[in-house]
């Protein structure tokens, strides 16, 4: 019960601070809208045709994942902030472990982002993305899962950075590049070889593709749209989490004992 109330504690803290940042919540709707309704349609009325799938649907699904990911990955910069603020050291003193108060750290930003994805679920209706009950049933279940790859990318960054400015000019620095290299906007089955390796390596790539390859499950195009199978992308998503939780709280915690 200690270490549940102590996770309960502390993922609340970021879920209230963000029911206060009514500008975080307009932002969170504003990118993806513009990602969706700009270069979704745009894309969709130029290649549509030729490849034979819906170019709208294939950014909505990817801008999902892409949107789960970065939204828990980027949430955890509040780590940096209550380091400056000394509130960190105030946690852990606590008498629980610092596992279950970073973990803390990233089921509350994994809300976050959760609570983010309602407004993207909105514009499934907007732009008319086909969805069964079983596609949606599918997508909700692995969602959890998605965003603890974020929260624990998160974590393994903002572990080796000292402060908020770095944070702010690093960060976007290892974000941005993934949103093409894990294939939200395009496809990357095909890529020139170091893209390749760099697709591949991209923990957004198996979030993104964790997504899609539940919604096109058993679709005729799903061979082209995919990457890898379901067990696939979730084995590896969870191997990255456990692997990088894991070192990541290790250094953050190093790091302030050495403070």
């Amino acid at each position: 019960m200690k270490i549940i109330n102590a996770l309960v504690v502390i993922a609340m803290r970021d879920l209230t601070k963000l029911l206060r940042d009514k500008g975080r919540i307009m932002a969170s709707l504003i990118f993806p809208l513009v990602f969706v309704g700009v270069l979704g349609n745009s894309l969709n009325s130029n290649l549509s045709a030729d490849v034979g799938y819906s170019f709208l649907t294939f950014v909505y699904i990817g801008v999902i994942g892409q949107n789960l990911f970065q939204s828990t990955a980027s949430g955890l910069i509040s780590l940096i902030e209550d380091r400056e603020n000394d509130f960190s050291q105030s946690m852990f003193i606590a008498p629980v472990s610092r596992y279950v108060i970073i973990i803390g750290k990233i089921i509350g930003e994994s809300m976050v982002a959760m609570v983010q994805l309602l407004g993207i679920g909105l514009m499934a209706f907007i732009f008319r993305i086909p969805f069964t009950w079983i596609q949606v049933l599918g997508v909700a279940s692995v969602v959890p899962v998605v965003t603890l790859l974020g929260g624990a990318f998160g974590v393994l960054v903002m572990a080796n950075l000292s402060n908020q400015k770095q944070a702010n000019q690093i960060f976007p620095f290892l974000i941005f590049p993934q949103f093409f290299l894990s294939g939200v906007f395009s496809p990357i089955k095909h890529l020139p070889g170091y893209l390749m390796v760099l697709s591949r390596i991209s923990p957004m790539t198996y979030a993104v593709d964790l997504v899609r390859s539940i919604y096109y499950l058993g679709s005729p195009v799903a061979d082209k749209v995919v990457l890898n199978s379901v067990q696939t992308n979730l084995t590896v998503v969870l191997a990255m989490t456990v692997v990088m939780v894991g070192i990541g709280t290790f250094v953050f915690v190093k790091n302030e004992k050495n403070r």
